[in-house]
């Protein structure tokens, strides 16, 4: 019991001699070379856990690596010595004297250190076998304006590892585009391996920058050797414009825009219910893919309008970033007539004359005729049959045709004829009616629709969609009599929402380049019912009467 008291209060005497009493900083070179990483190393004579001296005291004048932390024990002669290390790796970018300051620990202090830096000369950097070289694509750009900055890293030896920092700019933002490309230089007999980078550069504020290049430390094999190497790019100032105060709408600062066009069918005179692809391709220099508006065509009266998704790409090209905005529209003709598509106009705001422009597509004219498949004729004018034109969309000459006055008298007796003989021609039209329907009630009034129906049903047992399509037009006109827009006229005499949902979906498959499921069969099926119903009530009806 005693000799444990002894051991503890000989613990408690020795835990002051344990304490930290002593911490000290130091770097492995003094003076260095800008551009140039070194180790800065702080020292304190006891095991440290939970606490780590601040270095952000650093970030000012110097390019602050990793830190890493170790710990050692010495016992000699039953003497016990513990020792705890921080190391970070530390470069700075310019010459000059620098202030290393102190660092705390449990409440004891380093001593400042004083620094030397030494200007790195250009033919020591360009010999070297580690450099870096940075570039931006335009001296000055505008706020928002997209700028290419390319990193090129030299190195001669075989590279173990190593880590290249990111540039970075005050008020800007700065993105990696695609993954680094590595190939092979001859600089002066010496053969380099080059890792390129490229960075999108997007300033928010106007004013004078500077793009502070990124800082490389790594290891090389020279021989059976492992050697540190360590470069520095030069920075980059850079100019960014404000946004002009007499510019109106959305902000797209380029050096080129230019908005086109392409037409599927190319002609201009289509059928009613043909459908027209209408593609718009927008492109850029010097903006990003965000960047690009919206295009909005206005709708015209007579005519559907599907749009497809919207496409936005960027890509970089002999130092340029290039985006792309890819739009289609699916134009469905309702009538027929002589239709013009509005002009479109996106503005920009040219960087190379500093002023705005305009990229445009003129204003088309198409012409829509009716459709061929129509089966009904149309109506017969009311002078003699004579002299009328076998086909009613050829237009008549107004120099061939002539007036002629002709006494009152035979004016009247002219229509009076021509009114008995109409009334004739109603009641003898009535009374073969009557006779046809007697003998077979309701039997030709379905005989067409059915054929309809046996097409559509053919043709969706061979997903033929087009097809499909055009056979329930044909449908939809014997159906509904009329020759314009004869689906829309079905779907409202049918009532159905659930025949609507199925028609949408197979308009959207025939109009839009993406894959839509059809159920074809549901609509064959809908149309059956809809089809027995109205039969069912026609035969009810005739049977009332003539019974």
């Amino acid at each position: 019991m005693v000799m444990r008291l002894i051991c503890c209060l000989l613990l408690i005497s020795a835990m002051p001699l344990w304490a930290v009493t002593q911490l000290q900083a130091s770097v492995d070179k003094n003076p260095v070379l800008a551009g140039e990483f070194f180790t800065l190393s702080i020292s304190a004579d006891d095991t440290i856990k939970n606490e780590q001296p601040d270095t952000s005291a650093l970030l000012k004048d110097f390019v602050v690596g990793p830190t890493s932390v170790s710990t050692r024990t010495n016992i000699v002669n039953g003497s016990i010595s513990k020792q705890t290390t921080w190391s970070v790796k530390l470069m700075t970018r310019s010459a000059g004297e620098y202030t290393i300051p102190a660092f705390s620990i449990a409440g004891v202090n380093s001593i400042p250190i004083t620094l030397k830096v030494a200007q790195r000369s250009k033919d020591t950097e360009q010999s070297s076998d580690a450099f870096i070289k940075a570039s931006l694509s335009s001296e000055s750009l505008f706020v928002q304006e997209a700028g290419l900055y390319t990193i090129k890293l030299y190195l001669a030896k075989e590279l173990l590892d190593g880590n290249l920092t990111a540039p970075s700019m005050p008020d800007a933002q700065l993105s990696q585009i695609g993954k680094q490309t590595e190939n092979y230089e001859l600089i002066d007999g010496k053969r380099y391996l080059v890792i390129t980078r490229e960075y999108l550069v997007q300033p928010q504020k106007s004013g004078s920058y500077t793009i502070e290049a990124p800082a490389f430390q790594g290891r090389v094999r020279q021989n059976y050797r492992q050697l540190e190497i360590s470069a520095l790019g030069e920075s980059v100032n850079v100019e960014i414009k404000p946004i002009p105060s007499d510019y109106q709408g959305s902000w797209l600062p380029s050096e080129l825009v230019n908005l086109d066009e392409q037409w599927q069918p190319t002609d201009d005179t289509v059928e009613v219910g043909t459908p027209i692809t209408r593609t718009l391709t927008l492109t850029a220099l010097g903006i990003t893919k965000e960047q690009l508006p919206d295009i909005k065509l206005p709708e015209i009266q007579g005519i559907r309008s599907y749009p497809d998704e919207k496409e936005n790409n960027h890509l970089v090209r002999d130092g340029r970033v290039i985006s792309q905005q890819t739009a289609s529209y699916a134009l469905l003709p309702q009538t027929p007539g002589t239709y013009t598509l509005p002009e479109v106009s996106v503005p920009w705001y040219n960087t190379k004359i500093n002023r705005i422009s305009y990229a445009t597509l003129p204003a088309r004219t198409i012409t829509v005729i009716p459709s061929s498949t129509t089966t009904l004729n149309p109506p017969l004018p009311a002078q003699s049959d004579q002299g009328v034109s076998a086909d009613s969309r050829t237009p008549i000459s107004t120099s061939s045709v002539y007036i002629n006055s002709y006494p009152l008298w035979l004016v009247i007796i002219s229509v009076i004829g021509y009114l008995l003989w109409l009334i004739t021609l109603i009641l003898w039209w009535r009374s073969k009616s009557h006779r046809e329907l007697i003998n077979a009630p309701a039997k030709k009034v379905t005989n067409k629709s059915s054929l309809f129906l046996d097409e559509l049903k053919r043709h969706s047992k061979n997903n033929d969609v087009s097809a499909f399509y055009q056979a329930l037009n044909r449908y939809a006109v014997q159906t509904t009599k009329q020759s314009h827009s004869a689906i829309d006229k079905l779907e409202l005499h049918a009532d159905n929402a659930l025949l609507s949902q199925h028609i949408a979906k197979l308009r959207a498959a025939l109009y839009s380049p993406n894959n839509t499921d059809v159920d074809m069969v549901a609509i064959v099926n809908l149309l059956q019912e809809q089809h027995k119903i109205q039969k069912t009530s026609q035969e009810s009806v005739l049977k009332g009467l003539y019974k």
